[in-house]
């Protein structure tokens, strides 16, 4: 199952009105480098269409994949945990259509409605645990 299902899906329809009502659409490039490690990290995306290549700079050896997300993937989950730094990097390696979300909001948000915040927190997790795996 998809992390974008688990997002949304899992939401009550006035919750899942509430986040996406906080969300915009954005598309990247083919090619386009989204973010890098180590970077202030305040958003995430659902990836509606295209690929996107996480990375990581290992020392000596230039950067090794980590896991290609694809539609219905939850891009980023460092906005979520302090010190709110991009653990990995990611690059658009197709064009991307994605719902983007700002990272503050949407933690305002889940400290307001328990709901979304356990729907968000089980997300971010998956998508954690599915990288860990792979």
């Amino acid at each position: 199952m998809s992390t974008k299902w688990m997002l949304l899906n899992e939401l009550a329809p006035a919750a899942r009105d509430q986040l996406l009502r906080r969300a915009r659409q954005v598309r990247f490039a083919a090619d386009t480098r989204m973010f890098r490690e180590q970077q202030h990290a305040d958003r995430f995306w659902i990836i509606e269409s295209g690929r996107v290549e996480l990375d990581e700079h290992l020392p000596g050896s230039g950067r090794a994949l980590v896991d290609t997300l694809v539609s219905g993937d939850l891009l980023g989950c460092s906005w979520m945990i302090p010190p709110y730094q991009w653990r990995f990097g990611a690059t658009a390696i197709t064009e991307v259509h994605a719902l983007e979300f700002d990272g503050r909001t949407v933690r305002d948000l889940c400290a307001q409605d328990v709901s979304i915040g356990e729907a968000v927190s089980a997300a971010v997790a998956a998508a954690q645990e599915r990288r860990l795996l792979t």
